[in-house]
């Protein structure tokens, strides 16, 4: 029997320069659809696993049209509640070398921020669930996204369902003491906490000593202490870092570290990749559910780890906010290290 997923969050219709051009430049703009939880559905789901993505859409043609490029990768629409008037926005200019890509939101009032949390039979959704994945953006919507995730978490522990969670502290959408007195009462169903380099400072107020961001420093150590710090303080049974080192907005250093309770009981980094960016934008997600995929499927979790870490890897290589490659790439780039030479 397939393994049953359930992520819950909002999916954005995304607009982007086309290439590398600016906003004030380009005189059309690329439409695709994505969001932290919808991008982990869809690489689930292309992955073998029953997929069910939780949101809520209007009715309208462009909600529709949002549905459909959800189905079109396999992810299941059983629980999308149909309502409210707008689907989110956000308009993306893709950067190069040393400028910097970036977003602009346009979500104030979207239909998933507005839905009421006796919308969704939570009961029904986690019934037979394996595992339940949700970001830090989610509870970035405001109080109703807030009250209808505390109820899909609480749920979902009484079924005994494996909680993830992706920290995703989002500058533009609330303020670090806003989202630690949100996030942090939140932690207690969380089983699998997944960050990045700066997320447990900003979203948790744990800080990595000796690290420079901005100048692609990370301090291996440092974020070592960190998971262990969110480990004993949270009681999580396994938390996840990725390690992005921006040497510049094409060239990224990538690799991830991992503490559990079963084959990393001290903190394990993971292989790093050089990459030379495509497209950044839901690198994160990529990871999560390379992660999520290895934790179910591989016996040891040091392999979860690598397989994640590869398939994020790939994914920046791949336009849109969707990781649309195989487990056999991802498989193929953990044992070769990845040459990129053509396949004939």
């Amino acid at each position: 029997m397939k393994k049953k997923v359930v992520t819950f969050g909002e999916i954005m219709l995304r607009l982007s320069t086309p290439g590398f051009t600016r906003f004030v430049q380009s005189q059309n703009l690329d439409v695709t659809y994505g969001g932290g939880e919808a991008n982990v559905a869809v690489a689930l789901s292309n992955y073998g696993f029953d997929s069910y993505y939780v949101t809520k859409l209007p009715k309208h043609e462009i909600g529709q049209s949002t549905v459909n490029h959800l189905r079109r990768f396999g992810v299941k629409d059983d629980y999308i509640v149909r309502g409210g008037d707008r689907v989110g926005i956000y308009f993306l200019e893709t950067g190069a070398s040393q400028r910097a890509s970036k977003v602009i939101y346009d979500r104030a009032n979207s239909s998933v921020s507005q839905m009421k949390k006796e919308e969704v039979d939570w009961d029904k959704v986690f019934e037979g669930a394996d595992w339940f994945h949700w970001t830090g953006i989610t509870p970035a919507l405001g109080k109703s996204a807030q009250e209808a995730l505390t109820l899909a978490c609480e749920t979902a522990k009484r079924k005994n369902v494996t909680i993830s969670c992706d920290l995703n502290f989002r500058a533009k959408m609330w303020t670090e003491a806003e989202a630690q007195s949100v996030m942090k009462p939140l932690m207690k169903y969380v089983d699998v906490c997944i960050a990045n380099e700066e997320d447990s400072e900003k979203s948790l107020g744990l800080k990595a000593e000796k690290t420079n961001i901005e100048a692609g420093e990370l301090n291996q150590e440092g974020y070592f202490a960190v998971a262990k710090k969110l480990k004993d303080t949270f009681g999580f049974k396994t938390v996840a870092i990725t390690l992005r080192e921006s040497y510049s907005a094409s060239k990224n250093g990538w690799s991830a570290l991992l503490l559990d309770e079963k084959d990393c009981v001290t903190p394990y980094r993971s292989k790093k990749y050089d990459i030379e960016i495509v497209d950044r934008v839901g690198g994160g997600d990529s990871f999560a559910s390379g992660l999520i995929y290895g934790l179910i499927t591989k016996e040891n979790t040091k392999d979860a780890l690598e397989f994640a870490v590869a398939a994020s890897c790939l994914k920046h290589s791949i336009p849109g906010d969707f990781n649309l490659v195989s487990i056999d790439e991802v498989e193929k780039l953990v044992k070769s290290g990845g040459s990129g030479r053509v396949e004939r």
